[in-house]
């Protein structure tokens, strides 16, 4: 066992320290440890239907609802091609992620293989960028929650009073996102129970939410005509692409089933496994839904259009019960995501803590319940907070840079193993290689460079944040650092003397 509390070896030059990197079979052996009297195992009790249910309910969200409006005035009736180039593009990446999942089956996604192939400074980065990625999405998500509830109470003729619908600062005496707080409180609650019962119960909100979007698509079909796609490209190829490179960020989230390493029954067969069934499941709905709300109307009627899908639904059967239905189906879609995405986010917490990285309580796992307990406490009560009170603005874009970095880094990781360690086992293999990891890495980095200003500066800012937090903290904590510092010191002590 390592003491971290006993007088700690010579602290090793910074150079060194950040190029250290964690041993496979270490962070294998050691998964549910960190060499303190704080550590605990995490139950090994998903399956790879509820892992795959992890990564379409996280990536399976409110933009299915909402993003047509926005993208068929881009792409036209191509709008679908746009989505199989995006779903292409997040492949390319996925694949890497199963690839390494198979390949190093612990919690901690891509903070994990970015520590066993590039070391502790890209590794902390990574984490850092994960922490933005997670945590800001879930608030996000939750805040849109009160517009979809409010839409529920409408039918019935109600409505969330202003001041328990926003955050401080609207004109409209606004105090608190009343229904996003209750929604991350609920998550985290579950959370904390045992990730079994989560786990079912996100089953269950996925199943309702694909129903909810197969329920469009069957009733679009009905009203489908073939001329809307007489001029299938009216804004070019340059349209099309341009909605592509939107729509990737509807499936950020498949990533969500690498962070249970450690609670897979079978991590090196069913994460991979699970991983790219999520994207064929996501494409597949995308693209459907595409298809059917273009056939169903002309694409230029999308223009300045809100909430197309359900308008659609409205317009063709006239009847009031689809608003409910899909008010519902919303408020469970964004129930789903949040839970999922949280989940993901204290796991990865966890195994930071593990590695000294963030304080160790964020790594205590409960002996009752099997879960970080204490760490899912803190986690979503903290995004609670964010999610009622704070406005979010363009801090939310930030996420979208955090997650393309963590994405680029799997891809490279991918690379180094297959050359650093090519007769170690693997359960899935990246096709093509080594193309397939160069395109996915190439891919991340032009969409990053596509980023606004204000996007790169927030990321920034918070990048100097976590140097400093690294620095003052992950630095002096590190337990692999002191682990190889002690390994050195003992080495001298058995030296025999001249």
């Amino acid at each position: 066992m390592i003491d971290t509390h006993a007088t700690a070896p010579p602290r090793e030059p910074l150079a060194r320290q950040l190029a250290r990197r964690k041993p496979i079979e270490q962070m294998v052996a050691g998964a549910g440890t960190d060499g303190t009297a704080n550590s605990g195992k995490l139950k090994r009790s998903l399956g790879v239907w509820q892992l795959t249910m992890i990564s379409v309910g996280a990536t399976l969200g409110t933009g299915i609802f909402v993003v047509l409006g926005s993208s068929v005035p881009m792409a036209g009736p191509a709008v679908w091609i746009s989505f199989l180039i995006a779903g292409v593009a997040a492949l390319l990446s996925a694949v890497s992620y199963a690839e390494m999942a198979g390949a190093v089956p612990v919690s901690g996604s891509s903070y994990s293989y970015t520590y066993a192939t590039m070391g502790e400074g890209l590794a902390w980065v990574c984490g850092w960028c994960l922490v933005l990625e997670y945590g800001v999405s879930v608030a996000a998500v939750a805040v849109g929650s009160a517009e979809y509830v409010n839409e529920t109470l409408n039918i019935f003729g109600l409505s969330l009073p202003a001041a328990l619908s926003a955050p401080p600062g609207g004109a409209d005496g606004s105090m608190i996102n009343l229904p996003a707080v209750v929604l991350v409180l609920l998550a985290m609650v579950l959370l904390i129970r045992g990730v079994s019962e989560a786990a079912w119960v996100n089953t269950i909100m996925v199943v309702i939410k694909i129903g909810v979007l197969l329920l469009f698509i069957g009733i679009a079909f009905s009203a489908f005509q073939a001329s809307h796609y007489e001029t299938l490209l009216p804004m070019g190829a340059a349209g099309m692409s341009a909605a592509a490179s939107r729509l990737f960020f509807s499936y950020i989230g498949f990533d969500a089933a690498s962070t249970a390493g450690e609670e897979a029954k079978n991590p090196q067969r069913d994460l991979p496994r699970a991983i790219i069934a999520s994207m064929a499941i996501v494409t597949g709905i995308y693209i459907l839904v595409a298809i059917a709300a273009v056939g169903a109307r002309q694409w230029d009627w999308f223009d300045g259009t809100e909430a197309a899908l359900l308008i659609i639904l409205q317009e063709l059967t006239g009847a009031k019960w689809i608003s409910l239905i899909f008010a519902i189906g919303a408020v469970v879609a964004i129930a789903s995501v949040v839970l999922t995405v949280l989940y993901g986010q204290t796991r990865i917490l966890m195994t930071m803590a593990r590695d000294g990285m963030v304080p160790r309580v964020l790594g205590r796992v409960s002996q009752r319940t099997g879960t970080p307990a204490a760490g899912t406490l803190i986690c979503g009560s903290v995004i609670a907070v964010i999610a009622g009170l704070i406005p979010l603005g363009q801090l939310a874009d930030a996420t979208s840079i955090g997650t393309l970095f963590a994405f680029m880094l799997v891809n490279l990781s991918v690379i180094y193993l297959r050359r650093a360690r090519p007769d170690m086992e693997r359960t899935f293999r990246v096709p093509l290689f080594p193309y397939v990891p160069l395109l996915g890495a190439g891919m991340c980095v032009y969409l990053m460079v596509n980023l606004g200003l204000s996007t790169w500066w927030v990321f920034l800012a918070w990048m100097a944040v976590g140097a400093l937090v690294y620095l003052g903290y992950g630095r002096r904590h590190s337990v692999a650092s002191l682990a190889a510092r002690r390994e050195t010191v003992d080495s001298d002590d058995a030296r025999p003397a001249n």
